[in-house]
């Protein structure tokens, strides 16, 4: 693992997974040292619960389907101030939470995302891109956070996302914390990460009906 350059604060971050036996080693090995690494298994049927206990992670398994669920079970189990939220499907460098954290950590914002930036043509696909920008928008006119992107990556103080009281178990999650926080009057922020293929085939935007399910979730978040 990698260790932080600028601070040494100690957080968590929760990996939801379904099916990414192959991209669990590469991720945990790009983590910060001062990080707790927490797998939800969320009902995988390969090896990825027995892959991260053999990387050293922590692992949790939350049997209701769901990216929600799955990440609501990593928030409840995680012990430390910080948490962080991170696909495991090796699209991210976990070397970049290093800057997600650290507005948190020092007061400057109470949540922050990272803004995906492709590091090379179809990382990110058409569809998934174009969905994205119309949530964002969507945003700025409802709230008045200037977002660019509802990121995968991102950081908060464990206790204040819980008081949030997130409803969402499904792909209108991340929508709701971002909802939920301008309502709550968070500070929030976001800084540039690297995007890259995922290792293996997407359950979520990585197909267009994929992309379409997850849009109809944040839809009704939107509601």
């Amino acid at each position: 693992m990698r260790s932080l350059r600028t601070f040494a604060v100690m957080f968590t971050v929760i990996l939801p997974v379904l099916d990414e036996a192959a991209a669990i080693p590469q991720v945990l090995a790009s983590l910060p040292d001062h990080c707790t690494p927490l797998v939800v298994d969320n009902g995988s049927t390969d090896d990825s619960a027995r892959v991260a206990t053999a990387h050293g992670a922590r692992v949790v398994v939350e049997v209701r389907r769901g990216f929600g669920a799955a990440c609501f079970a990593g928030l409840v189990a995680a012990t430390t101030d910080i948490v962080c939220f991170m696909d495991c499907d090796g699209s991210l460098d976990g070397a970049d939470l290093s800057g997600i954290v650290e507005p948190v950590a020092s007061g400057r914002a109470d949540l922050v995302l990272g803004a995906r930036r492709p590091t090379r043509p179809g990382a990110w696909p058409w569809h998934a891109r174009l969905a994205n920008r119309v949530l964002a928008t969507e945003i700025r006119r409802r709230t008045g956070v200037g977002l660019r992107d509802l990121g995968p990556m991102r950081a908060a103080r464990r206790t204040e996302l819980l008081e949030l009281g997130l409803v969402d178990r499904r792909f209108g999650w991340p929508l709701e914390m971002v909802l939920r926080a301008a309502a709550a009057g968070w500070t929030i922020d976001e800084v540039p990460v690297a995007y890259g293929p995922r290792i293996g085939r997407s359950k979520v935007t990585g197909t267009l009906a994929g992309a379409v399910r997850t849009t109809r979730d944040m839809v009704q978040a939107f509601r």
